[in-house]
This record gives structure tokens, sequence and C-alpha cells, in this order.
């Protein structure tokens, strides 16, 4: 997807989440190990959540912001992910999953701080920073989660 906008750039993020939502808990159905199905199961939900969360962010976004021009950031630095789910979370386990899981993230996240540098308009600026912290804090309560679940 070729990415022109801030607004095609939301869409291309909960695009990325929905996807891996989708990854997440078909390899849950498939995994051998139940505490890694019960890990991916919780994953799954959780990107699905976020891919909501994006979506109010496009729904509730100013209008201008939403225009603006995106320069050609991302075909120099895509984010990398199991974008076409052969199955991989099926093979991996619960610390490599997450390694995985959290790695997009950080990704997700380095992504925003380099297109605030970036940005011109100052409502362009105000919707990547509203979408930083929401991606900081969501990747702060699935640790937290995650760390729950460890110790179980």
């Amino acid at each position: 997807m070729e990415i022109k906008t801030f607004g095609e750039l939301i869409d291309w993020t909960r695009d990325l989440h929905q996807h891996l939502a989708r990854c997440l808990g078909h390899c849950a159905t498939l995994h051998e190990e139940e505490r890694a199905r019960a890990l991916l199961d919780y994953l799954a939900s959780h990107e699905a959540e976020l891919a909501q969360i994006v979506t109010e962010f496009e729904n509730q976004g100013d209008a201008k912001a939403m225009d603006t021009r995106v320069y050609d950031y991302l075909s120099h630095n895509p984010v990398k992910t199991h974008r076409t789910c052969e199955k991989p979370y099926e093979k991996l386990d619960f610390e490599c999953i997450c390694h995985e899981v959290f790695d997009f993230h950080d990704q997700i996240i380095d992504l925003y701080k380099t297109l605030i540098g970036i940005a011109v308009i100052p409502e362009a600026k105000e919707l990547l920073e509203s979408l930083l912290t929401m991606e900081k804090n969501e990747s702060m309560r699935l640790a937290h989660q995650i760390g729950r679940m460890e110790d179980l």
C-alpha cells in the first residue's frame, strides 16, 4: 500500500493491527502448547482492540491533519512483521511470541516518533503524538498483562 497522507497512514496502521489479530488468532488454534495458545488468544483480542482504537483516531481526527501528505518515509523504512502469516506464531514458544509482538509495537512507536519530528502542521503533529501516546500506553498494558500470564 502506498501511503500518501496521514489518513492513509492511520488506515495502514489499523490494517496492520487487524492483520496481526487475525494471524495470532489463527495460530492460537494450531499451537501445541497450552500456555502459548492462551497468549496468542489474548494477543489476538488485544490487537483487534487496538485496531478499533486506531479507527476512532481516524473518525475523530482533524480533517486538515488527515489530508496532510506523508513524505516517503515508509517506503524506505517499512515496518517488518509477518504480513502474510504463514503460521509463524504457531511454531514459536511463549517468549519468542512476546518478542515478536513487542518488536512490532516498538517499530510502530519508532515510526510515530520519526513522523512527529518531520510533521509540518501542528494538527498532524498533535495527531501523531496522540497515536504515539496510545501505542506506548497499550504496549505497557500488554507488558503488564503478559507479565501476569508468566506468573501463572
